[in-house]
């Protein structure tokens, strides 16, 4: 990103802790430590102090709490401002854009506690105004796009990127070769047509003629986890009420950390359930998700209360 002009935060990669503790040292500022492999969306630490980034590169590279994804941390700028989430298909040249989405990693309301793979998501996203839409084709997707077929890894799939937007410039917290997760369930819920033809176009280079018909409603997604996410928790524990929450119109419950047990659904995972809905409005949409996330109940589940209220408040 730095040599293509890419807007991101500044950094510096690490394989050695003692460098890595100097430069945090010599900062003096808040930080953000991040384990460099895949840490199932848990191993970004913010960090406001010196010492709390000193705890985050010890617990990655001494402790290893996230085994070999912590053999390099990426240490960078804390970026301040609203996140959001953007995602495009790609065939390697042309790219098409799916509705803007928002999600919640802290595990807490207020964006309190530590990061999780992610608590909650709504779409559309209404702090990625159609200008700032256009600046993040412009200046962040198209390039990154193009970066990479001039390194020769021409990319065709899904590609997300993570956001910070303050003062109307966003920049890059990160970018993943997938679906984001938990923004699909309700950008999903929005799609009218078929998403095969799409997947199919990023294959054969015709992604520029493929236009996807989307339902204009919002849509939110609540995630139910299990007690003790995103640190350790038991599993096993009864799922009831889905069947009930199955039944309030406008809602779907998507299975993530679940299994069957003597015919019985029982938790699996940390993030459980991802219970989402569709709406007229946002509010209708975040008042129906809560309403099937409410039938839903086992020993221990919590989930965040205040999922879509940025996008409330901006409508206030």
């Amino acid at each position: 990103m730095k040599k293509y002009g890419i807007p991101s935060a500044e950094f510096q990669v690490f394989d050695d802790y003692f460098k890595a503790v100097g430069y945090v040292q010599k900062k003096n500022t808040p930080l953000v430590v991040k384990a460099d492999g895949l840490a199932a969306g848990k191993g970004v630490i913010l960090c406001e102090s010196v010492k709390e980034a000193l705890t985050a590169l010890e617990r990655i590279m001494i402790q290893k709490e996230f085994g070999a994804a912590g053999q390099r941390v990426v240490v960078e700028e804390f970026l301040q401002g609203e996140e959001a989430s953007f995602l495009v298909f790609t065939d390697g040249e042309s790219l098409l854009p799916l509705p803007t989405s928002q999600d919640h990693k802290a595990i807490f309301d207020d964006d309190k506690g530590p990061n999780t793979g992610g608590m909650g998501a709504y779409s559309p996203a209404p702090v990625v105004t159609e200008e700032i839409h256009r600046t993040v084709m412009e200046t962040i997707m198209l390039p990154t796009i193009r970066a990479m077929a001039s390194e020769g890894r021409k990319y065709r799939g899904v590609l997300y990127a993570g956001l910070m937007i303050r003062d109307g410039r966003p920049k890059v917290l990160e970018f993943n070769a997938r679906f984001g997760d938990p923004e699909t369930q309700p950008l999903l819920m929005r799609l009218k047509s078929d998403l095969l033809p799409v997947l199919e176009a990023t294959l054969d280079g015709s992604i520029g003629k493929i236009h996807p018909e989307w339902d204009r409603r919002p849509a939110v997604c609540v995630v139910m986890a299990s007690g003790g996410y995103p640190g350790s928790y038991a599993k096993g524990k009864v799922i009831s009420g889905l069947d009930e929450a199955a039944r309030v119109p406008g809602a779907f419950v998507f299975h993530a950390g679940t299994a069957l047990k003597d015919g019985k659904v029982v938790t699996s995972g940390g993030r459980v359930l991802g219970v989402t809905a569709v709406g007229n409005g946002i509010r209708e949409a975040i008042e129906t998700a809560y309403q099937a996330a409410g039938k839903i109940t086992w020993e221990g589940a919590q989930y965040r209360r205040d999922i879509g209220r940025k996008a409330l408040n901006r409508k206030a």
